[in-house]
């Protein structure tokens, strides 16, 4: 796959993906029910999305914001 995301995209999805991890491993857990879930499969994805570059969801839509 080729990088389809600017690298202010992939900031943002990195400090997204690490804001829902918090928030779904320590403020969600004790409860630890289907919002912490959701928010760590989340976070994970756009964690790992914005670390290879690559966003699948935009490949399928054509969707490049790194441009050219």
């Amino acid at each position: 796959m080729n990088a389809n995301e600017a690298s202010w995209d992939r900031i943002i999805r990195v400090i997204l993906g690490l804001i829902l991890l918090y928030v779904g491993w320590s403020v969600i857990q004790p409860q630890f029910g289907l919002w912490s879930i959701v928010a760590l499969v989340v976070g994970v994805v756009l964690l790992v999305t914005g670390a290879i570059g690559t966003c699948p969801l935009y490949s399928l839509l054509k969707i490049n914001t790194k441009g050219s």
